[in-house]
């Protein structure tokens, strides 16, 4: 059978473990697929790195000319952001070509004109690589769990965060030292925002979300709270009282419709996302048939990601001749069935929540909390006076039974005005993953 021919747009780090990945395993792949795999050009801002990291392919200057060459059946798109790499990807669709990407901006913010188009073309557009690096959980999603309705899915999709959570737990260190660590490490960019307010995750969850209850991507209708304000007694407190703080990607089918977030969330410490430490990444996925299922592994990186970007080259290959409608649905539904579903506001959803407050230390406080609490229907499950931080002022953290959260809204803006509160309630949201 004749090669496949890539067209490889970026060798950054992610450019370059995949084009390690086809020629340390060159033998391995052609074993499994029965033709050889070759990067037949490149294009990159460095013209001596493209000679130097594949210098049997030919080195094109423009993007818009590698994706109209004859000798690329797939444009590995590897450029990231949503700018140059939006206009490559159409126009390589355009010109018939299939795509791998890993960009999850891309496809979480445009997949909704990307996709049609490429159905349209009769083209291929695979993304295992944009979600969760080396872990295989969007060939799950579309594949594997195919027989069943998706439930809800829970994951710790952005490493950076991780990492930082991870620290903070186990040296009790302020956000702000340990992501200068993370810096210090190069697990975090100079500009941390994308990853540390929840972006990130947000585009993960998205396109997982689609794939799981047969959505249009919704990325502006995903809920984002990241890391930067936490406080390290919370990690704590929430430690002594059995739990975990991981920024968590969430999204679940309720009865009045989806949820799509990203937040620091308490989580079990018994439960296997709790102890996913470091840069790792996890996804728990719960379904009706099989039960929950979680997909652990590296979430980022050189070769674990261009593992993913190399597995979505010889799928395409496997199936480069078939039409569309003997292909796996881009969105795991057949398009017809991709449907617009109601993304629920965060005052609806439900959830359970960790509160801490700080007030004056005098007979009545706990009272007038505890009333505001049942005047909203919202049941406590645990409440403890932490202590007294100053002579007149005492920490108490309340675990709360689930609720509607803007029930809980309202009970902490209560809670807020009394005078004897002297300064913001911290709310977190608490997932038992239990559902």
């Amino acid at each position: 059978m004749k090669p496949v021919n890539i067209g490889l747009l970026g060798l950054g780090t992610v450019g370059g473990g995949t084009a390690a990945v086809l020629r340390d395993n060159a033998e391995e792949i052609s074993r499994r697929l029965g033709r050889e795999v070759r990067i037949s050009a490149v294009c990159d801002l460095s013209e001596e790195k493209a000679r130097q990291t594949c210098p049997s392919a030919a080195f094109v200057k423009d993007p818009f000319e590698l994706v109209a060459r004859e000798d690329v059946d797939v444009v590995v798109e590897l450029f990231g952001g949503t700018g140059i790499a939006k206009e490559a990807v159409l126009k390589a669709i355009e010109n018939g070509k299939h795509i791998v990407t890993a960009n999850k901006k891309l496809l979480a913010e445009y997949g909704n004109e990307i996709f049609p188009l490429a159905e349209e073309k009769n083209v291929m557009v695979q993304f295992e690589a944009a979600v969760a690096g080396g872990i295989p959980i969007i060939k799950a999603l579309r594949e594997g769990l195919a027989a069943n309705r998706i439930k809800s899915i829970a994951g710790i999709i952005n490493g950076t965060s991780n990492f930082i959570l991870s620290e903070m737990r186990e040296k009790g260190s302020a956000f702000a030292d340990v992501l200068k660590e993370a810096q210090a490490l190069g697990y975090a960019e100079a500009d941390p925002t994308f990853d540390i307010e929840g972006n990130d995750a947000g585009h993960k969850i998205t396109i997982m979300s689609a794939l799981a209850f047969g959505t249009p991507m919704n990325f502006s209708a995903c809920y984002l709270e990241g890391i930067s304000k936490l406080d390290s007694r919370d990690i704590k407190y929430a430690e002594e009282l059995g739990y975990r703080i991981k920024l968590l990607g969430i999204t679940r089918k309720a009865e009045k419709g989806i949820e799509l977030r990203v937040h620091p969330t308490l989580i079990p410490e018994s439960r296997l996302l709790a102890n996913v430490n470091g840069v790792m990444n996890a996804v728990r996925v719960n379904a009706d048939m099989v039960g929950e299922t979680l997909y652990y592994g590296a979430g980022a990186g050189a070769l674990p990601t261009a593992s993913a970007v190399v597995a979505d080259i010889i799928d395409i290959a496997r199936l480069i001749e078939a039409d569309t409608g003997h292909r796996v649905p881009h969105l795991a539904f057949q398009p017809a069935q991709v449907q617009a579903q109601t993304i629920l506001p965060m005052d609806e959803i439900t959830s359970s929540y960790y509160l801490r407050v700080q007030a004056k230390d005098e007979p009545g406080t706990l009272g007038q909390i505890a009333a505001l609490l049942a005047q909203e229907n919202v049941s406590i499950e645990a409440l403890i006076q932490k202590g007294v931080i100053n002579q007149t002022t005492a920490e108490i953290v309340i675990l709360t039974h689930s609720t509607v959260e803007k029930r809980i809204k309202s009970a902490i803006a209560g809670i807020e005005a009394l005078v004897c509160v002297d300064k913001p309630v911290t709310m977190i949201r608490m997932e038992s993953l239990h559902d």
